[in-house]
């Protein structure tokens, strides 16, 4: 009797509270808004310009990543050296480039500082994109991958120090979100309008729009909007770059050797992630149109939802990271993102296909800003540039090698393999961090 009476009590007390439960969540939904919104107020006059930035390139990089192995593909018919292999080949050269750049890139993002490091980085990769479009030979375009790599290898040792530079802690990890989730979304712009733009092309062109002149067309715009992505930076204000001495003490070859435990456990699980990106990650595109024979602007649409998805959840990254330990919101996060890489890969319909994506890619990179933020966090600030480029060697080193093994897969045995070493791949990086930083204190 005793236990019914408490029963309706309870119910009586939820009946009560319930509604008031209820209309109190709009309120908190607007003051988590403002709170984001105060956190993006504090941003610095250097990391507003360095966002415009970002934003511009990352539309520019949408439409390139989406349209340029199309590109070269598109050279097939007349000559067989275009396949899958040479677009294996051009991301490996890519990735040896930034491996061995890495470490140079370090002790030149501090000899140059941040803004001619981030200016010589942007003018080089926009340059290598126009120089593949006008003279699209094999040669040319290894070499401009070479230079592409090294390029990029300058501009992502230089970003991380750069944004610890220019934030205070408050508001470093919304930074870091912010600055990823941004590019993410001009990113998503980017991928819609390269899905259309060879239609756009070929209309204007008065040719196919899977033909080569309007993926030289619709290219030679990416190159444009790459060099207007340069003009935010020229405004940067120089800050003091880290003197001779420093830099001469904090060799990477003595830091690893000093701090090969910590080292280890930071670059460990991205060096096995990487290996797994790598023979998936750049072929997406061929995936999508090899096995569901969808058209640009299909893939152009899905991978601009993508983009967008991702974005979002890179934006929701620093809230989950106010609330729990920063790596297990990564680990969480990545964990739960190998399910629908799984249906991905082997789902039996190409709209089934899609929304793992979409799902997979928002919850396997919305942690990544967070992961850097606690990467940067872990070493003294002379320190950032050289960790950046080991960080950076330990990335590129699976991409060096594995978008060689992917091409080679696919031309003899399909996409199946690839997916394979992909999940596995992952599946234990996750499970490293996992052991590493689960139960750390810092962790």
């Amino acid at each position: 009797m005793l236990w019914m009476n408490n029963d309706h009590g309870d119910q009586e007390f939820e009946e009560t509270v319930r509604p008031a439960v209820l209309l109190e969540i709009p309120h908190l939904v607007l003051r988590g808004f403002r709170a984001y919104l105060g956190k993006l107020r504090r941003f610095q006059g250097n990391a507003r310009l360095y966002l415009l930035s970002t934003t511009l390139s990352g539309v520019g990089f949408g439409i390139f990543r989406l349209l340029f192995n199309f590109f070269v593909l598109s050279f097939r018919p007349a000559d067989p050296r275009y396949d899958e292999s040479l677009l294996g080949q051009m991301v490996m050269a890519s990735s040896l480039a930034a491996l061995a750049g890495a470490l140079p890139a370090g002790y030149l993002a501090d000899r140059l500082g941040r803004k001619r490091s981030l200016l010589l980085s942007g003018a080089v990769v926009s340059a290598t994109v126009v120089s593949m479009v006008l003279w699209p030979h094999p040669l040319n375009f290894y070499l401009m991958h070479v230079l592409q790599g090294l390029a990029q290898s300058l501009g992502a040792v230089t970003a991380g120090p750069f944004l610890m530079e220019n934030s205070s802690e408050e508001e470093r990890t919304y930074l870091f979100s912010f600055q990823v989730g941004l590019q993410t979304l001009a990113g998503s712009l980017g991928n819609w309008f390269g899905g259309n733009l060879p239609t756009w092309m070929g209309e204007a062109l008065g040719v196919a729009p899977t033909s080569t002149p309007a993926y030289t067309a619709a290219l030679l715009l990416v190159g444009g909007i790459s060099f207007l992505g340069l003009l935010p930076l020229f405004f940067l204000r120089r800050g003091p770059a880290v003197g001779t001495s420093a830099r001469r003490m904090l060799s990477p070859f003595q830091y690893l050797r000093k701090n090969p435990v910590l080292l280890g456990k930071l670059i460990g699980p991205q060096w096995v992630i990487s290996l797994g990106a790598g023979l998936l990650i750049p072929f997406m595109n061929v995936f999508f149109r090899r096995n569901y024979g969808q058209s640009d602007a299909t893939i152009g649409t899905l991978f601009a939802l993508g983009s967008l998805a991702m974005g979002l959840g890179l934006l929701l990254a620093p809230l989950l990271a106010d609330r729990w330990p920063k790596m297990r919101v990564v680990v969480a996060t990545q964990a739960l993102s190998i399910p629908f890489l799984v249906l991905l890969g082997f789902a039996p319909s190409f709209y089934l296909s899609a929304f793992a994506y979409l799902v997979r890619v928002a919850l396997m990179n919305m942690s990544n800003p967070v992961y850097t933020t606690f990467v940067m966090e872990q070493v003294e600030p002379e320190a950032r540039a050289t960790v950046s480029s080991l960080t950076s060697i330990g990335w590129n080193f699976g991409w060096a090698l594995s978008p060689w093994v992917s091409g080679w897969l696919q031309t003899h045995y399909g996409f199946a393999p690839v997916f394979a070493g992909t999940i596995s791949s992952y599946g234990i990086a996750i499970a490293m961090m996992w052991r590493f930083f689960w139960h750390g204190k810092k962790g």
